[in-house]
Parts: C-alpha cells; sequence; structure tokens
C-alpha cells in the first residue's frame, strides 16, 4: 500500500504577497498601431529608458500609440529600494554625456508637444543628478523651442541646494511626488523623507513662481481617508498646483502588499475634496500615472491660471 505524503503548509513556497485579482475597471489595453511601434522604435534607435518600461506603467499602449513617451534619465538603476517601485535597484553606470543630445533627438522625431523627463535616484552621485538634469533640459530646450518640458524628479535629499541647478533652466512643470501618507513611509519610500519631499515642492514655487509645481499620489497601500486629506491639506500648504492621484498595481509578490482596490466613485469623491482644497487641476482615477496625459493636462493648467489670474 502506498504511502500518501503529507505537505506541511510550512514547507511550501507561498509568495511573499500575493497579487489580489484587478477588478473590471483596471484593464490595460493592447495595441499594434503604427505610432505605438513608431514610438518604440524611435526610442530603441536612441538606447533610451523609459519609466514606462521600466516601471511597467499600465497605460503604455495607450500613451506610445499617442507617440507620448516619459524618458528616464540617468540610466535604469536605482540607488534605493522603494517598496511599490518595480525599477531595478543596484549601483548606478557612470552618466552618458550623450544623453542630453539623444533626449532632444527623441523628442524631436516624436514631435512632442509636452515632454516628461524623470530619472533614477542617483544617491551616489554628489549633486543627486540636478547637473544631468540641467542639461538635458537646455538641449531638448534648444533643439525643441516650442516644446513644453516636465520634470519628475528624486527629493535630492542630503543634496543641500543641488536641485535648485534645475530651475536654472528653462522649464515648465516641476514635479515630485509624495507618493503615500507620511505613516508609511517606512514601510513604502524608506529611503526618503515625507517633509524632505514637502520642504523641496515649497522651496521650488518659493524660487520660481511661474513654473507649475506638481505631485502625485497612490492609493490602496494601507492608508486611511483622513490621511489623504491631510496630505492634500500639506501639498497646498507648499503652494503644489497640481495632484495626481492613482491606484497603487503591485509588480510582484516580493513588492509591498496591495491593501485594496479603490473604485472609480472614490476617485472621483477624492478629486471633489482635492479641488475644493484650491489645486489649480486635480487628475483622479485608477489609471491616473505622474505622467498620464501629461500634455492635455499642462494646457489645462495654464487655462486655469488665467482664469485666476
Amino acid at each position: 500500500m502506498m504511502k500518501t505524503k503529507i505537505r506541511h503548509p510550512e514547507k511550501v513556497n507561498k509568495p511573499i504577497n500575493p497579487i489580489k485579482k484587478k477588478p473590471d475597471w483596471i484593464r490595460s489595453k493592447l495595441s499594434n498601431s503604427k505610432e505605438f511601434f513608431l514610438t518604440k522604435t524611435i526610442v530603441n534607435q536612441n538606447n533610451l529608458v523609459t519609466v514606462c518600461q521600466e516601471a511597467n506603467c499600465p497605460n503604455i499602449t495607450e500613451c506610445w500609440s499617442k507617440r507620448h513617451a516619459t524618458f528616464m534619465i540617468m540610466g535604469d538603476t536605482c540607488t534605493r529600494a522603494c517598496a511599490f517601485c518595480d525599477v531595478k535597484t543596484g549601483k548606478p553606470e557612470k552618466l552618458d554625456p550623450f544623453e542630453p543630445y539623444k533626449i532632444s533627438s527623441a523628442v524631436s522625431k516624436l514631435d512632442l508637444k509636452h515632454v516628461v523627463i524623470t530619472s533614477v535616484d542617483r544617491d551616489d552621485l554628489d549633486d543627486g543628478g540636478s547637473n544631468h538634469f540641467y542639461e538635458v533640459i537646455n538641449a531638448t530646450r534648444k533643439k525643441n523651442p516650442k516644446t513644453s518640458i516636465e520634470v519628475l524628479t528624486p527629493d535630492f535629499l542630503r543634496k543641500g541646494d543641488a536641485y535648485k541647478k534645475i530651475l536654472e533652466a528653462d522649464l515648465d512643470v516641476f514635479n515630485h511626488n509624495i507618493e503615500t501618507v507620511p505613516r508609511l513611509y517606512l514601510k513604502v519610500r524608506p529611503g526618503a523623507r515625507y517633509f524632505g519631499s514637502l520642504e523641496l515642492l515649497k522651496n521650488v514655487k518659493k524660487i520660481n513662481k511661474k513654473v507649475f509645481t506638481k505631485s502625485g499620489l497612490m492609493v490602496g497601500l494601507g492608508e486611511e481617508k483622513d490621511e489623504l486629506i491631510q496630505v492634500m491639506d500639506d501639498l497646498r500648504s507648499a503652494d503644489v498646483d497640481f495632484i495626481t492621484i492613482g491606484q497603487y498595481l503591485q509588480p510582484s509578490p516580493k513588492h509591498h502588499p496591495l491593501s485594496r482596490y479603490y473604485h472609480p466613485d472614490e476617485f472621483k469623491e477624492l478629486e471633489n475634496i482635492a479641488k475644493s482644497k484650491g489645486f489649480l487641476l486635480v487628475s483622479s482615477s485608477p489609471l491616473t500615472r505622474s505622467s498620464y496625459h501629461a500634455d492635455e493636462d499642462f494646457a489645462k493648467l495654464q487655462q486655469n491660471r488665467l482664469k485666476n489670474n
């Protein structure tokens, strides 16, 4: 008689944080459009890195089909290990001195009216990469004078006034994501400091009042509604113009666990609350990301500023 092997629960390889099934309102679109492959070709030919690919953005098909790509400068390896992010962590390579030219050329080939330039964290650099941002912005502006430029930067924690170098360049939008509520920082964003990020946004606005400031929040990490409202108040105290609110999508079982999916009605409620706080613009939906519809949002920012003046 054969003996049945008993598998002890502790010996079964279970995922650390099982991924919850996505609801019907969160679905990535597929596309084989010519525009999508044109964008992909230009990115590949210029040997560029995009956050669309590295962070597995759910909107990549839609955006690339419109020739919209968010360029990620200073390599594809981050010096931090945020629990929500899918960008790889490790020791980065040296900066590419030709990257400013490559970015400016790609923007021209894609005929972008608005471009978003972000980066990995480069804590290994004395200035956190601020001078490289400056060079990329200047090269892009020189070759594409009619293109509006938005940057999504790291926090430049412990880099002093290094961030000010970026503001010497001719940019239109300065974005730095607050990401989550202060209570969750040690688990979700351990290498950053909540009030450090707020201070950065506040100082940017003090230095250049013409630049639009922007910040983003993820929901579904375990935060409470009153905590989200407090973050909104904090961002308004820092004179932030534009807030984005989107659903956290857990990249893998090794990442921070997803608490829950917010219903579209909840995003609408958060949008209305944020608008009541006085933001110039609010983008709140399950698939909202920092650079999602950034070109259209920039136009709305300009219109709303004119209305308020």
